[in-house]
């Protein structure tokens, strides 16, 4: 075979076609390694039901059990001079609205001075025991600082607040987005109203789609 011009053609030898095939054997590997990469990333949960957590005897929880209703997130302490009187509207709107349209959700946190001393099961037997709470307790967690729990870290990066104190409380809709928080002194009258009015909403649905 001659090339243009009348010249011999240059065959490859053997050397160069082994580093050719090892060249586009290591870009192979590589382009492979990357897209299992990208595949095996963890994906950033897009809602609040998408989270796990713990409950209050440190068991692995999925919150996407609570996807399809509201839920009113809340961190809750056993020695707070808010205490009762948070304990005992939560309680009464968790039993009000029902469980199969609302819940209360409830996380101890022990960032506010000696509010919430105990382990997460004491503050859960404190509130069932002294309350008659039965609203479901979580693992005691942090809300502040670098090892903030997540789910509940989503809930204030949606808001752009971080709570000052026990018992603020985010309203969590069917699709587990932040629709409205109050502070710790808010009146109690507005969550229910609000609370309320979105378990009306999804009742409506339900029926709706029968």
């Amino acid at each position: 075979m001659e090339a243009l011009g009348g010249y011999p053609a240059k065959s490859s030898s053997p050397k160069a076609r082994r580093l050719t095939v090892l060249l586009s054997m290591t870009v192979g590997v590589g382009c492979l390694f990357l897209l299992q990469t990208q595949l095996a990333r963890p994906r950033r949960p897009r809602d609040f039901y998408s989270f796990e957590v713990k409950d209050a005897r440190g068991r692995t929880v999925s919150l996407e059990k609570y996807r399809g209703k509201a839920s009113l997130v809340v961190n809750v302490a056993s020695q707070s001079e808010q205490t009762e009187a948070n304990y005992r509207s939560l309680q009464e709107l968790h039993r009000e609205l029902g469980t199969s349209h609302f819940n209360v959700l409830a996380f101890p946190c022990g960032q506010f001075g000696d509010t919430e001393p105990g382990l997460s099961r004491d503050a859960e037997a404190f509130a069932k025991s002294t309350y008659g709470v039965t609203f479901p307790f979580f693992s005691k967690i942090r809300i502040m600082g670098s090892e903030s729990e997540p789910a509940f870290k989503f809930l204030t990066d949606s808001v752009q607040k971080t709570p000052k104190w026990n018992f603020w409380k985010f309203l969590v809709n069917p699709e587990g987005q932040v629709v409205r928080f109050w502070r710790t002194d808010e009146p109690f009258d507005s969550i229910r109203q609000e609370a309320s009015a979105m378990v009306r909403e999804i009742i409506l649905k339900k029926r709706v789609e029968l």
